[in-house]
């Protein structure tokens, strides 16, 4: 084994040990993971130490042989008049959104059920352009492009909770009220200095709690204003969770509003398969994996297995790429690890709750 720095690594290098985030603690690739152009360039993103390599095993990698697999649906997708409409559908909602939450804000105007129902109703627009929930997912990951951590960041949080809501068969009073929470949940950012919201590497601690302070400040926006106070609730505990270790206020599930629980999830789940400054978009499997293993300590019950069990049904049959490079398609649901399904490799079935050093990289 030997040290070298991220500016060393070559293709067919294979990592000796866990590595891990200096900026989050988090694992960004497990020992044993065989390096490739794809996987050097992620980890140029994330700051770490020296990088520990195994000695004597390099050589230059090739392409892990694979079954030549039929174009993804998702590829198709892409290329449907449909897709291409709900695109250009979408960048209109996100930048009308735009447009009229910064003029609120910038003059302290007054916001009323009427204005939020104007602003929600290009997304209601998408929703309805849509067969349903696992076809509206099918878009999105399609249309994972905007590095935006506020504008289209909430439109896609409405899009993702009032799915959740349908999942959940809430009726549809509280879809309309749900959807319109998702949309503002995160209004308070614009109260945040751009060079924090924005900025390309890890935040130090006072940055990270000028952020945290977002909820807060929507709610204050909010707080006085002509709206149902369930958006208010859900702008201001969105990142409360149900063990109390979230903020603003350490709340405990039974004293969180219902909304913002399912906000909560919608809110993770984007944030970690949208592209950012400083990291490429992360496959939906990497998002179900951290809401996994934080679990039902942390999310409500019922929000959090409607979601798991129904975006994991979205996937069935879905091609992939796993970490060690080989392609191959998703045959089995595990209700136990839904971030762990089997994963068909030609006559080859494999089980990733039985195999912790491979994982879903990329839905093809």
């Amino acid at each position: 084994m030997r040290y070298i720095d991220a500016s060393q690594l070559r293709p067919g290098m294979q990592l000796a040990d866990n590595l891990y985030s200096l900026g989050s603690g988090q694992m960004i690739m497990p020992r044993g993971t065989v390096l490739d152009d794809k996987l050097i360039s992620r980890l140029e993103m994330y700051p770490t130490s020296r990088i520990s390599i195994q000695e004597g095993l390099w050589e230059p990698t090739k392409e892990p042989a694979s079954p030549d697999l039929p174009p993804s649906y998702a590829q198709r997708l892409r290329q449907t008049p449909e897709f291409q409409q709900f695109k250009s559908d979408f960048e209109e909602t996100f930048s009308s959104f735009k447009w009229s939450i910064n003029e609120i804000v910038k003059q302290d105007s007054d916001i009323s059920d009427k204005k939020v129902s104007e602003m929600a109703e290009p997304v209601f627009h998408l929703i309805t352009a849509t067969t349903g929930p696992s076809h509206l997912f099918d878009m999105l990951h399609c249309l994972r492009q905007y590095d935006d951590e506020t504008y289209a960041h909430s439109v896609n949080v409405a899009l993702i909770a009032h799915s959740i809501g349908v999942w959940m068969n809430l009726p549809e009073e509280d879809l309309n009220v749900l959807t319109k929470a998702g949309l503002m949940h995160d209004i308070g950012k614009l109260m945040v200095p751009h060079n924090i919201i924005s900025k390309p590497a890890s935040l130090t601690s006072d940055e990270y709690n000028i952020i945290k302070e977002h909820t807060l400040h929507g709610y204050e926006i909010l707080k006085d204003q002509n709206i149902d106070e369930r958006i208010k609730l859900a702008v201001l505990e969105h990142h409360e969770r149900c063990d109390g270790s979230g903020y603003p206020n350490h709340l405990v599930g039974k004293d969180i509003d219902p909304f913002a629980k399912v906000i909560a999830l919608a809110d993770v789940y984007d944030a970690v398969t949208s592209p950012r400054v400083y990291r490429d978009a992360q496959c939906p499997f990497i998002a179900l994996s951290i809401i996994e293993n934080e679990g039902m300590q942390k999310y409500d019950s019922s929000a959090y297995l409607s979601f798991m069990s129904n975006v994991v049904n979205i996937y069935l049959l879905n091609q992939v790429r796993l970490n060690d490079g080989r392609k191959g398609e998703i045959v089995f649901i595990n209700r136990e690890f839904f971030s762990k399904p089997t994963i068909r490799i030609g006559n080859e079935y494999i089980d990733l709750s039985l195999n912790p050093q491979l994982y879903i990289e990329e839905l093809l």
